[in-house]
């Protein structure tokens, strides 16, 4: 898990928390909380999703979302290793020798790489299923994206709803002039509510989203591209720097480095 996300959200929280407090004192803190806000904001954001989307969408965006968060991808360069050892495998023990890797592996994506690998497809194939699902991951990725950028965009929407439901009753009351601040202050929580979900939650998690897709998608295609050249019977060394070339110049040195140091810890 890659905490980052939460701590940024609980760092937003505590600031704006402890800004109310030196503003006003702890009792102030009170006045920012209001239910029926709430309700509209919340409620109403989760209303537009609804009619926007499908409800299984919905919740499937719902768990890419919890996936941005809680789900740490490990470095690129940890798969490329992992690779260049399946090529060896193979070069040594052939394909079969690959099956019994199967159980070491935590991923669906890469077990069912090898197990296609080991069943004899060619490399058509491969590229073929491999690369549909790894369409199939963009699509549901993007798709999870779209989902969170439009409650962002909805949600102050609401909460300016909400602020103009609260004029409303506001000026009902203008015969009494002390219930005017009051009613004032009401109806701008709904827009600060709003606007805190959009920019700190919605937002900010479809953006990061949109990072780690990128990483996976990267590592995705760094194993279809690692199985179909160990399908070719590739030599480890040419497996290696076929992988490289997905790399940043200073990641894929750093592969030759651990390499030449591993070398060295063997003689």
């Amino acid at each position: 898990m890659d905490p980052g996300a939460l701590i940024g959200i609980i760092i937003g929280a505590v600031l704006m928390l402890v800004s109310i407090i030196m503003g006003g004192g702890v009792q102030d803190v009170i006045a920012y909380i209001d239910i029926p806000s709430m309700m509209i904001v919340v409620g109403g954001t989760v209303a537009a999703l609804l009619v926007r989307y499908p409800i299984p969408m919905v919740i499937s965006a719902i768990a890419v979302a919890k996936k941005a968060v809680f789900v740490k991808f490990g470095p690129v360069e940890e798969e490329i290793k992992r690779l260049v050892e399946f090529c060896k495998v193979s070069r040594r023990e052939g394909l079969l020798g690959l099956e019994k890797e199967v159980e070491k592996i935590n991923d669906p994506f890469l077990v069912k790489a090898v197990r296609l690998l080991v069943d004899g497809s060619d490399s058509d194939a491969l590229g073929d299923i491999l690369g549909t699902e790894i369409d199939k991951i963009k699509q549901r990725h993007a798709m999870g994206k779209g989902i969170l950028d439009f409650a962002g965009m909805v949600a102050p929407a609401f909460g300016m709803i909400g602020t103009l439901l609260g004029l409303v009753q506001m000026l009902k009351n203008l015969d009494d002039p002390s219930k005017i601040g009051g009613g004032m202050a009401v109806a701008l929580i709904t827009t600060l509510y709003g606007c805190v979900l959009s920019n700190l939650i919605f937002i900010p998690i479809g953006g990061r989203l949109e990072t780690l897709s990128g990483k996976e998608i990267l590592a995705k295609e760094v194993i279809m591209q690692g199985v179909i050249s160990i399908q070719k019977g590739d030599a480890p060394m040419i497996t290696e720097d076929k992988l490289k070339a997905f790399l940043q110049p200073k990641d894929a040195s750093k592969v030759s480095e651990e390499k030449t140091e591993k070398a060295k810890e063997e003689k």
